[in-house]
């Protein structure tokens, strides 16, 4: 559930149950080496993280991005016969 003083920073078509997951959560999905993903972003073949909190070095990726990218480059794949 959002909480009630984030209600005005929150889009209302964003689930409640929005999850952050990071680099290693984003190896893990995948299936790739640290290096790969890393690989893939600098490639555009990948979304780029955002960071977590304004001047700091953490960054991370909405889960729900990360499996939309997931059922995409399978969709795209199919289409290439795959």
């Amino acid at each position: 559930m959002v909480k009630t003083e984030l209600t005005g920073l929150v889009s209302p078509d964003t689930p409640p149950n929005v999850q952050v997951i990071r680099h290693a959560q984003v190896c893990k999905k995948l299936q790739v080496s640290s290096a790969k993903l890393f690989d893939m972003i600098a490639r555009s073949q990948f979304p780029k993280p955002f960071r977590l909190i304004p001047g700091g070095r953490a960054v991370g990726w909405l889960e729900q991005d990360v499996d939309r990218w997931i059922i995409d480059r399978k969709q795209s794949l199919v289409g290439e016969g795959a």
